[in-house]
């Protein structure tokens, strides 16, 4: 199983990005979970999660201004990203519950992305 985050890249201040999240391999279920980010120097902190009855939460820096969406159908996650500021410049990671066969431990079938580097220029 692969965890494959995309979308990133360099955007003015103010601009607009829309990461991804898509799931590979041999797969039985797919539930997206999230998105982390880790900026340079700092440790990795929560950015916005949903659950499976669709309820979200979110950081404080980032309410009403980041939307995280999922399809699950498709075993894909999002995050789409307005307004952004330079503060919002890390590296992105998605996180999924990817099972490989029915009744798989949760502790066995956490996944993380690789990463997307997102970059806010002033």
């Amino acid at each position: 199983v692969q965890l494959q985050a995309s979308g990133g890249g360099l955007v003015q201040a103010g601009g607009s990005l829309r990461l991804s999240c898509a799931a590979s391999g041999s797969i039985f279920s797919f539930n997206f979970k999230g998105w982390y980010r880790q900026a340079p120097g700092k440790q990795r902190e929560f950015i916005a999660s949903i659950t499976a009855g669709d309820d979200t939460k979110y950081a404080d820096s980032v309410k009403g201004r980041f939307t995280i969406s999922r399809l699950n159908a498709a075993r894909t996650g999002y995050l789409e990203m307005n307004n952004l500021k330079p503060e919002d410049t890390a590296v992105y990671y998605c996180n999924a519950d990817v099972k490989q066969y029915r009744g798989q431990l949760d502790s066995e079938s956490d996944y993380w992305g690789q990463g997307t580097l997102v970059t806010v220029s002033s």
